[in-house]
Parts: C-alpha cells; sequence; structure tokens
C-alpha cells in the first residue's frame, strides 16, 4: 500500500523518516516501553534505524504493518508509534487487523493516543474495508487498556497464555472494535450471539 498521512485537531500522523531515528531513539530509553512491548532492551541506535528505515517501510509496501509516527502538529514533537499489524486476514472474508501502539513517556495523560487511535480506527474502517479490529496487551497494561476503552474498545476477556515476554508465555487482554459500534455498517453481516434464542 501507498504509505499515508491522517492528521485530527491537534495531531500529524505520517511515515517515519530518518530524520526521526534521534526521537524513536530517546523514546524507547523509557523502560516502560519495552517492559509492554516487542520493542527489544536494551534500544540501540541500530534498532531504531532498522525500524525506520527498514521495518516501517518494508510494512507498507508488503502491507504487513501499517505503521505511523504520531506527531504534535503544534512542535513536530513524536507522540507515539503506531499501526495496525497481523494483516493476513486483512482480505475478504477475514477483513480484520489489531491496532498497536507505545507512546513516549512525556506525552502520556494528554488524550494523545486515544486521539491518535480513533483516527486510525477511522481509517480502517472508512479506506480498507476492515470489519473486526483487535486490540491485545499483556494483562496488567492499564495504560494501554485505558487508550483501548477510550477510543472504543469492547473488552472481551483475558486470553491465556497469549503473549512470550522475556521467555515466558504471559496472559493478556483483549478487545475488539467493530464499525457497528461506532454506529457504521459492515459489508458482512452482523449476528450476536443472544444467550435466550432457543437452540435450532
Amino acid at each position: 500500500m501507498e504509505p499515508t498521512t491522517l492528521t485530527t485537531g491537534r495531531l500529524l500522523l505520517r511515515p517515519l523518516e530518518s530524520s526521526d531515528v534521534d526521537a524513536v531513539l530517546a523514546a524507547c530509553q523509557d523502560p516502560e516501553i519495552p517492559r509492554w512491548t516487542t520493542v527489544p532492551s536494551p534500544y540501540t541506535r541500530a534498532h531504531a534505524v532498522d525500524f525506520v528505515e527498514q521495518v516501517s517501510p518494508h510494512g507498507w509496501r508488503d502491507d504487513t504493518f501499517y505503521n505511523f509516527g504520531v506527531f504534535t502538529q503544534e512542535s513536530g514533537t513524536l507522540v507515539s508509534s503506531m499501526g495496525l499489524v497481523r494483516l493476513a486476514q486483512l482480505a475478504a472474508p477475514g477483513r480484520q487487523a489489531e491496532l498497536g501502539y507505545w507512546t513516549a513517556k512525556e506525552q502520556r495523560g494528554r488524550g494523545y493516543t486515544a486521539e491518535a487511535g480513533r483516527a486510525v480506527c477511522d481509517w480502517a474502517f472508512r479506506s480498507l474495508g476492515v470489519e473486526r479490529l483487535e486490540w491485545v496487551a499483556e494483562a496488567g497494561n492499564v495504560g494501554s487498556r485505558a487508550v483501548a476503552l477510550s477510543i472504543g474498545f469492547v473488552m472481551e476477556g483475558t486470553v491465556r497464555a497469549k503473549i512470550v515476554q522475556d521467555g515466558t508465555r504471559r496472559d493478556a487482554w483483549s478487545g475488539a472494535l467493530l464499525p457497528s459500534d461506532w454506529g457504521r455498517e459492515s459489508a458482512t453481516a452482523y449476528l450476536p450471539y443472544d444467550a435466550g434464542q432457543p437452540s435450532a
């Protein structure tokens, strides 16, 4: 896919560029980011260069990972890295993807990540035809969960042994956002389970 740029009231979401390496490197020194994500630790400049100049652009080109750098419109400060991952089921009939993100320590608590997340989800529904967006985080990641809830994700439960972190399987929280959660139509009809409905 051709890389895309999105805007919100306060933010610019665009593909990362070589000039962003230092900002990505600085953000990923926060131990909370590798604690809860797949970001390597310790995080070196080589990691930042690879992510910005190889992983992210190749993801767009190969339709495997649509990643945005999220920046403030006012100052151009890096807020977060956010994107759609697990795109293998993006084609019909799956039409699913997962929203993933991390946020720079200094930018947390301002509503930026949820604002950016709503823009990415809107783009996924409107332009990509996604019919189910998933969010998954290690159980206990209350910050990520708060962002997902603010975006509109509905929590679906705890998935046992879903995530491998530091060589250990850990439980994950999961949630989903459907077009209908935002009052939108979906190309595929959705029949929710009704526990009170008689069996066929």
